[in-house]
């Protein structure tokens, strides 16, 4: 080999190999790749060598098949000893990326494949859109990064080494204590931390809750309709099949309830997804007397319960009867969906179930996370981020309603002023609804109707919506309605 990296086929023996390619064609990039690990330092070359000798194969810049030079011949050419070489040709040889014929030199082996490709993101969102209205959606902007640095900083500093080996199944005690007092004082639920489960959000809650309601012999769960679309898969997972169950203005209807036959049933009682009600008084005291008559469950998901922007946020179902109410929620919505935090707390006679079903999915949820939360509440800075969450997304409706008001004159808005979403009815001229979402599909925006959080979905056939709020800025808002209305009135 020369200092260009190639030799003659006649010479040393250790050219191309019969019918493949030469030294000359493949082997000269290879060669150039690993001049950078010659050049490390001492103690690093040996480890340099191989992997990026190893890299070279992983690549496809040394193909398979390929005869690569002898120890000697490299050592000279990369300035190397040649027991370097020779302990990065035995390394790989040994891991499978090359292989070694007695007598006849050492080849890239047959096994090796390509550079693993670039893994896909299939995080929800809507491709190409330049204002989309989702639902349910924070302003992730918000998360106080600061703020979470220092707790991480202080919580590493003294947490103690145990605290790193297997967790409790239901979470770290100071979790579980300070998520309880929260819930306590900011939603009026019934917390004892000895019935609290610490979860990867509301989804594993209610998975591992369905498993439990399967082994008590439930096949079947209500569910609102509309409700929410996760619902479904997530108790499919654990074998239960969905009853679709009717709402009127005050909640659940109870007439169809008692008529499925169903023992437990899924409500979003505070600031029902998506219609926006609140279950009246009435209402609730029906569904637990109900639940008492039939020696049943109800889960209550609140998703939202922190986020009303008119008075007081209504209080936790659970409160009025914590032995006949399953209750969940999580730091999705005001913290991140990303930090996988929810609780879940249950009647103390399922308690037990519910541990060791979460002892056999994961073992437990990451201590860090767990103390960081912990330290979070403790120190007062959850309840400052919820106050402002509240104030960027009281601001953001306003202005969601206002623009509707102003761009779509005659809009209807309902529900109560509450969460991260809106429901709004746009006058009869702006239908067929199809055309309407096509239209400002069109015009780069993306938008939800109602109907597809329906199944039997009743009233006028005209344009309703699901627009959510909070992760946009309200001049964002205001360019995706307008975007809308310019479209919608093209259309027409």
């Amino acid at each position: 080999m020369t200092s260009s990296g190639t030799t003659s086929a006649t010479g040393s023996g250790e050219s191309g190999r019969p019918g493949g390619p030469s030294r000359g064609d493949s082997w000269t990039p290879a060669w150039e790749l690993l001049l950078p690990a010659a050049a490390a330092p001492a103690r690093q070359r040996g480890l340099a060598l191989q992997s990026a000798l190893r890299e070279a194969v992983r690549s496809g810049r040394l193909a398979a098949g390929t005869r690569l030079p002898s120890s000697r011949e490299l050592a000279a050419d990369l300035g190397v000893s040649r027991g370097l070489v020779t302990e990065a040709y035995e390394q790989l040889t040994a891991e499978g990326y090359l292989r070694s014929d007695r007598g006849a030199g050492t080849w890239v082996g047959d096994a090796a494949r390509a550079a693993v490709p670039a893994a896909r993101d299939l995080a929800p969102r809507a491709p190409g859109a330049l204002v989309d209205f989702r639902p349910g959606t924070p302003d992730l902007s918000l998360f106080p990064r600061t703020a979470w640095a220092a707790a991480q900083k202080a919580v590493l500093a003294r947490l103690p080494h145990r605290a790193l080996g297997y967790p409790d199944p239901r979470g770290l005690p100071e979790l579980r204590t300070a998520v309880a007092s929260l819930l306590t004082r900011r939603r009026g639920v019934v917390a004892d931390p000895e019935c609290l489960v610490v979860c990867s959000g509301v989804a594993q809650a209610m998975t591992v809750l369905g498993f439990v309601l399967h082994e008590h012999g439930l096949r079947t769960l209500g569910v609102e309709d509309p409700g929410s679309p996760g619902h479904g898969p997530l108790f499919a997972a654990a074998g239960l099949g969905m009853t679709q169950l009717p709402l009127d203005d005050e909640g659940l209807a109870t007439g169809p309830l008692e008529r499925s036959g169903v023992r437990a049933v899924v409500t979003t009682p505070a600031h029902q997804f998506p219609t926006g009600i609140a279950y009246s008084a009435r209402r609730r005291a029906q569904l637990l007397d109900w639940a008492r008559a039939v020696d049943g469950l109800i889960l209550e998901d609140d998703y939202d319960g922190d986020f009303r922007y008119d008075r007081a946020p209504v209080g936790a179902l659970q409160g009025l009867d914590p032995e006949r109410v399953a209750y969940t929620g999580s730091v999705s919505k005001s913290l991140a969906p990303g930090l996988r935090l929810g609780w879940l707390l249950v009647p103390a006679r399922l308690m037990d179930e519910v541990v060791e079903r979460k002892r056999t999915l994961d073992l437990g949820n990451p201590t860090l996370d767990q103390a960081l939360l912990a330290d979070f509440i403790d120190r007062g800075g959850y309840d400052r981020q919820l106050r402002r969450c509240q104030r960027a997304y009281r601001e953001r409706r306003d202005a969601l309603v206002g623009t509707l008001t102003e761009h779509f004159p005659g809009a209807e808005v309902s529900g109560i002023a509450a969460g991260l979403h809106i429901i709004a009815r746009l006058p009869e001229r702006y239908a067929p609804e199809p055309r309407f979402l096509r239209s400002a599909a069109g015009a780069g925006v993306a938008v939800h109707p109602l109907a597809d959080y329906a199944v039997a979905l009743t009233g006028d056939a005209g344009v309703r919506l699901v627009l959510g709020y909070a992760h946009l800025t309200p001049s964002e808002i205001v360019h995706g309605v307008r975007l809308m209305a310019k479209a919608a009135g093209a259309a027409h």
